[in-house]
């Protein structure tokens, strides 16, 4: 089943690198009692994702926090090495946004969100979503009908929504 509004967020542990190296994140703990805006990519440096997905909530970062928005976080279905490294290279954790990995796909395939792409090497990969979260419940869900686009997802479309 796919998430959608008014969902809460299943429990789920997320990989995010740390001062002294790996750590585990539980999700619940970052949106109790917060509003925080979850986009994911279906991965780290690939041509949407890296050139217009991240790029837009790094733009739109400072309207997000006006509106009262906690934390921005993405998640890709990639490892926490490789997440922290996407985060500097983008620009994205400069900006004060939280890079986290779903190593396993585990919480993209709870949240009914994951898809494969066998000829482009992507399995078990995440769609391209961008979703509003206050309190672990679902407010906003935008998701991209396609991986390849980002439009109903970007940071600036998702700031239209708030």
């Amino acid at each position: 089943m796919t998430i959608s509004v008014g969902d809460t967020l299943p429990d789920a542990t997320l990989g995010h690198m740390g001062a002294d190296g790996p750590e585990q994140i539980n999700l619940a703990d970052k949106t109790k009692g917060r509003k925080v805006v979850i986009f994911a990519v279906p991965g780290a440096y690939t041509p949407t994702c890296h050139s217009a997905h991240v790029p837009s909530f790094v733009r739109t970062k400072s309207e997000f926090d006006a509106k009262g928005v906690d934390e921005i976080i993405c998640v890709s279905v990639n490892d926490p090495f490789v997440m922290k490294a996407w985060g500097k290279d983008t620009g994205a954790s400069d900006a004060g946004i939280t890079m986290l990995g779903d190593a396993e796909a585990a919480f993209t395939k709870a949240i009914g969100m994951d898809f494969s792409a066998p000829p482009a090497g992507l399995i078990d990969r995440s769609k391209r979503y961008a979703m509003v979260v206050e309190d672990g419940k679902v407010t906003v869900l935008h998701a991209e009908e396609s991986p390849g686009v980002c439009e109903v997802s970007g940071g600036e479309a998702l700031l239209k929504a708030l």
